[in-house]
């Protein structure tokens, strides 16, 4: 992506929403939009990047000192970034949402679509069909994710969930699952199975389209 100096005006993130609206921006504008500005060594836009790798590899739940630990991060960004997520938390929450298919869980992950590195994303669900969390569990290499059963289900024990759903974009825009994908599917459906949990599904996608092993009934 350009600097911000370079783009058009109209391309510019502030601009871009002001005229298409905030749900035509990556995330990577998104959070530029938020900071408003970049430092004497770098844009906004690639400090911007950058942060999301750290949120991304953190989680929700990130605190303003760990993103304080980038280089141009202050307390007055960090402490912007954290209430505007804490905001937006306590008014639209995963926790609740109410699933009847796995496909709906897609609209909580498909801002993951455009990432240029697999990320494998678990998402715990209660004994009610509803969404408890939803998490990035590796961010792995442009086209691969090191997965381990051990990564994926030590936090969806803790909190007691009862089922499970995976999911990872492909950068490659391929959606057909791969041998390594349908090799992980099947040590995770083993691993949960020893646990007592309900791997409901693995879903691949990007930013047009998904594959559900669950509606192709491999899974």
């Amino acid at each position: 992506m350009k600097k911000k100096k370079e783009m058009p005006k109209k391309e510019r993130p502030r601009e871009k929403l002001m005229e298409k609206g905030a749900k035509t921006l990556s995330d990577q504008e998104l959070l530029a939009v938020i900071l408003g500005r970049g430092t004497q060594k770098e844009d906004v836009l690639s400090l911007s990047k950058k942060m999301i790798k750290v949120i991304d590899g953190i989680g929700l739940d990130f605190q303003a000192k760990e993103i304080m630990e980038m280089d141009g991060i202050g307390e007055a960004k960090a402490t912007l970034i954290c209430a505007a997520f804490e905001f937006v938390r306590r008014r639209i929450k995963p926790e609740g949402m109410k699933i009847k298919f796995p496909a709906d869980i897609l609209p909580l992950i498909r801002h993951y679509g455009d990432r240029k590195q697999e990320h494998f994303i678990c998402v715990s669900i209660n004994g009610a069909n509803e969404v408890m969390t939803v998490r990035v569990v590796t961010i792995g290499l442009v086209n691969k994710s090191q997965v381990h059963p051990r990564e994926v289900f030590a936090d969806v024990i803790s909190e007691r969930a009862s089922a499970v759903i995976v999911a990872h974009n492909h950068p490659s825009g391929q959606l057909n699952p791969s041998k390594e994908d349908r090799s992980i599917t099947k040590r995770l459906k083993a691993a949960a199975e020893i646990l007592g949990l309900n791997l409901l599904d693995h879903i691949i996608f990007n930013t047009k389209g998904y594959y559900s092993f669950a509606e192709k009934n491999e899974i």
